[in-house]
């Protein structure tokens, strides 16, 4: 079965990290130069344009969705950001100086959490997700952020497309382009930061770009990965210096040596192996591991992503991220907004 077409791979205009470009008419044209080394923004309180609020919030899309403490908080199309304090069954539209597209969120804590989107945007929030400032924007880039991801309320990253990394040792207040830190000439896409355990921290990102850093983000080495298209996701396992890296058509890699080296992970669903790309993962409190792409696969593992079971959903709709629901159950982000599943991706009482 061949991949449905969700983007165009690792040409340019890229199909960024979980198919979000494709949720907007958007292209990404041309690569633009961050205008200075450091970079601060606040935008003047009578220029501020706050996401409009709808009813159907929760069911448009949603690109990220992850936990402030014991709140779920989501993130997705027009600037929309919503919060649940009873485990996903119902949702709040937060109030949000954006109409953007937002591709990710990441609390250090019940309080402190930030989300990236298009126009380079970085917004933060100091309450759990209720209501959001606007950090940072490049208007001129016209080109996103695609994943955040912060050591603690103080000292964070943002990766994005055209190799942009930038950083932060005073929560967000000043923001500093230091993309010259990576060997990345090309200027690849980078779609996705974490941290791996006892190790530091790993990007993954276009035509199989790999990054790691062991001083968790002071000095990067380049690596030459297994596999030579996008990858959309990365993420760390229980076991120290162990991680996963996914992407198009089912492509799963494990290393145990952070990056050293690495093994295909074989994926095999009802009729063959999976074909479908792998957008976002969870690291769940048991250990074990979520995974889900288009298609409405949702994969897991529970010996550090050894070994997979395939689950294929139904309704088929693409799944963008994936987090533990707090009471056994999933919460999945995707096209079609936010929904409370079964362990296994299932429809709740089926």
């Amino acid at each position: 079965m061949s991949e449905p077409v969700m983007g165009v791979g690792t040409c340019r205009p890229p199909a960024l990290r979980k198919f979000a470009l494709l949720a907007t008419a958007l292209s990404l044209l041309g690569s633009a130069v961050w205008s200075a080394s450091v970079l601060a923004a606040d935008a003047p309180a009578a220029d501020v344009v706050y996401s409009v609020e709808s009813p159907k919030a929760s069911k448009s899309l949603v690109l990220d969705v992850v936990h402030a403490g014991k709140r779920l908080v989501a993130v997705g199309d027009r600037g929309h950001i919503l919060y649940s304090d009873d485990q996903g069954t119902t949702w709040t539209q937060a109030k949000v100086p954006t109409r953007q597209l937002l591709t990710s969120v990441f609390f250090v804590d019940d309080k402190h959490g930030w989300a990236v989107g298009h126009d380079a945007q970085i917004l933060a929030s100091e309450d759990g997700g209720v209501t959001w400032t606007k950090q940072f924007e490049d208007l001129k880039r016209e080109s996103p952020l695609l994943d955040v991801w912060f050591q603690d309320a103080s000292n964070g990253f943002a990766v994005g497309a055209y190799g942009a990394l930038l950083t932060t040792t005073d929560g967000g207040k000043h923001w500093e382009d230091v993309s010259d830190r990576l060997d990345n000439e090309d200027q690849y896409h980078l779609n996705a930061i974490t941290a791996v355990k006892d190790a530091g921290l790993f990007i993954v990102g276009e035509q199989g770009s790999m990054f790691r850093s062991a001083d968790w983000g002071q000095t990067w080495e380049k690596l030459e990965g297994p596999y030579e298209g996008s990858l959309f996701g990365v993420i760390g396992t229980a076991q120290p210096n162990t991680l996963l890296a996914y992407g198009l058509r089912g492509n799963l890699f494990r290393s145990t040596d952070f990056g050293s080296t690495w093994e295909p992970v074989e994926l095999k669903a009802e009729r063959g192996a999976l074909e479908f790309g792998l957008s976002g993962g969870t690291l769940l409190e048991d250990g074990s591991i979520v995974i889900v792409g288009n298609g409405g696969s949702v994969i897991s593992s529970s010996d550090n992503g050894e070994t997979f079971t395939v689950f294929n959903r139904r309704d088929r709709i693409s799944i963008s991220s994936v987090v533990g629901a707090g009471n056994g159950n999933l919460i999945l982000g995707g096209q079609g907004g936010v929904r409370a599943t079964s362990p296994n991706g299932a429809e709740l009482g089926k």
